[in-house]
Order: structure tokens, then C-alpha cells, then sequence
């Protein structure tokens, strides 16, 4: 069975193209997912019996960690845990 903890996840580090790594919280995360499923010209066909692009975009922090977005460009993101006091 797998840790609860996992699914507890409040922040990703997010990579874009280009672009220095971002710390985002995760319905920043989700709004950035959005933007980039919205630019996109067709989903990815998994994504595609999705009813919105929420839920495409929620589907994909549950099951993915990378979203390609143009020939050879990806944008990635990735589950941080912050801990208070620095553990």
C-alpha cells in the first residue's frame, strides 16, 4: 500500500524552456499546467476524454511528471515537501 504522505504534497519545483527553475504551490502548479495545456494546439490523447482543462491538468500532476510541448521541448514539474526548522 502506498504512503499517504505522498499525496501530501504542497509545493513543485516547475522547469520551463529556457527558464530558471520556479517553486510554485500546488494550485499555482495547476494554473501553470492549465496554461500550458491551453497552448497547446491538440492534447495529448490521454488527456483528451478529460471534461476540462482542470481536470487534464490535475490528471497529469496525478500520473505524470513531464509534458511535452512543442518538437523536442518539455516542461517537467516536481513534487517538493517543504519542512519548517530544515530537517
Amino acid at each position: 500500500m502506498s504512503d499517504p504522505l505522498i499525496r501530501a504534497v504542497d509545493h513543485y519545483v516547475v522547469l520551463e524552456p529556457g527558464e530558471p527553475e520556479r517553486l510554485l504551490s500546488a494550485a499555482d502548479t495547476l494554473d501553470w499546467l492549465q496554461i500550458w495545456l491551453q497552448r497547446l494546439e491538440l492534447l495529448p490523447q490521454d488527456l483528451q476524454s478529460e471534461p476540462s482543462l482542470s481536470s487534464a491538468a490535475q490528471r497529469l500532476i496525478d500520473t505524470a511528471c513531464e509534458l511535452e510541448v512543442g518538437r523536442g521541448l518539455s516542461v517537467q514539474w516536481f513534487a517538493v515537501r517543504l519542512t519548517p526548522g530544515g530537517s
